[in-house]
């Protein structure tokens, strides 16, 4: 009786934040205003979010969330690592000089790789101090990557160092024993055994990075449209808030889907990741 009382304020909180504005979005998605201003319950803004103007504003969301999620794991892999690795006296220095950007506001981050990569920015100044012609960088694909994966890469770091700290090292100490080199080791016992932190920080990278709308906005001029940009666009510019939570509803179900897969994949012990000492 008392646990479930002691679960009471969190039900309500998840009932009143989460559940409820969901049920909300979901019947606005359902409604269609007809031209003489009655409304009726359908499913055509379903329907007009797979046209194919939308569906390539989704694919591009998704290609650039793929490689920002790709860049953050190629990048945040070894750098849990290392860190793992770190004397303990220097590890949680380290660690917390890592997090410290991420106490910083996330506008003031990007609006800093503005002053970075603009026409006038540090870049191009260094550039025209060595006697190089100034480059483009700011508005472009690649700089709504580069913010992407500077804001996001951390998200990718952490669970991973956290899994890697965790890991039970005699199991380590027994596939070297058994003859295993460090590739062998590595392949076998270390990235298996870290895999739930590798799908913790995938999740955490992938579902801001598909639909995150302020990088975009700011490293390219609002002129990159993103599934994010779609939907801020549908609710605070064009007023149609029917489209735009049709549109929300399959993006959040896209993001279950993906969250749902890698839970799968990631399995609940060694067994089942493949990991094999013998």
């Amino acid at each position: 009786m008392i646990k479930k009382l002691s679960s009471g304020p969190y039900l309500f909180w998840i009932a009143m934040f989460v559940v409820i504005p969901i049920l909300m979005v979901f019947g606005f998605s359902m409604i269609t205003t007809n031209s003489d201003g009655s409304w009726q319950i359908t499913f055509s803004n379903f329907t007009r979010a797979f046209d194919p103007i939308y569906i390539a504003v989704l694919a591009r969301s998704l290609k650039i969330a793929v490689e920002a999620t790709l860049i953050c794991f190629f990048i945040g892999y070894p750098m849990a690592m290392i860190l793992a690795k770190m004397n303990v006296r220097f590890r949680t220095f380290a660690v917390m000089m890592f997090v410290v950007p991420m106490w910083m506001n996330f506008l003031l981050r990007t609006y800093a790789w503005m002053t970075i990569l603009g026409k006038n920015g540090v870049l191009n100044g260094i550039l025209s101090f060595l006697g190089l012609p100034q480059v483009q960088f700011l508005y472009s694909e690649g700089a709504v990557l580069l913010g992407m994966v500077y804001n996001f890469l951390p998200f990718m770091v952490l669970p991973i160092y956290t899994v890697l700290t965790k890991m039970d090292q005699s199991l380590i100490e027994a596939a070297e024993d058994l003859g295993g080199n460090k590739k062998i080791v590595f392949l076998k016992v270390i990235f298996p055994l870290s895999v739930p932190g590798i799908l913790s920080g995938v999740s955490m990278v992938f579902m801001p990075a598909v639909s995150t709308f302020v990088i975009s906005n700011l490293l390219y001029g609002g002129q990159y449209m993103l599934i994010g940009n779609l939907i801020e666009q549908q609710f605070l510019v064009i007023n149609d808030w029917n489209f735009g939570s049709a549109v929300a509803m399959i993006l959040m179900l896209l993001i279950l889907v993906s969250m749902a897969i890698m839970n799968r994949v990631g399995g609940d012990n060694p067994e089942e990741r493949g990991v094999n000492l013998w």
